[in-house]
């Protein structure tokens, strides 16, 4: 049973920081790429960042040079370090494990970024 669980979310005022973290069992974890979604209210999901098993990273351009993706692949584990954060930023985060055949998902962990 492969199971993807996230968590570190939490409310947060703007400009601090969050990590989240995401666990994958079920899977040989380094034959996947590694992404971070999220979704605000009313929005569509959009993701937010990869990151191949050999460590090359993509982000998208509104947390380029905030937020940082990493990963253990001894560990099963992938990492969202979120610095400067915004009221932008808010919404659910998922993990998402992108493979040849098949994706997995999380169940989402909630950011909220308020004054």
């Amino acid at each position: 049973q492969v199971q993807l669980v996230e968590s570190g979310g939490g409310l947060v005022q703007p400009g601090e920081s969050l990590r989240l973290s995401c666990t994958a069992s079920g899977i040989i974890f380094s034959m996947y790429i590694m992404k971070w979604y999220r979704q605000a209210p009313g929005k569509q999901r959009e993701l937010v960042a990869s990151i191949r098993s050999g460590g090359s990273t993509n982000y998208a351009d509104s947390v380029m040079g905030r937020f940082t993706i990493s990963r253990d692949n001894a560990k099963n584990t992938v990492l969202l370090q979120m610095n400067s954060l915004k009221p932008d930023d808010t919404g659910v985060y998922f993990c998402q494990a992108d493979g040849t055949r098949r994706d997995y998902w999380g169940q989402g962990t909630q950011v909220t970024v308020s004054s």
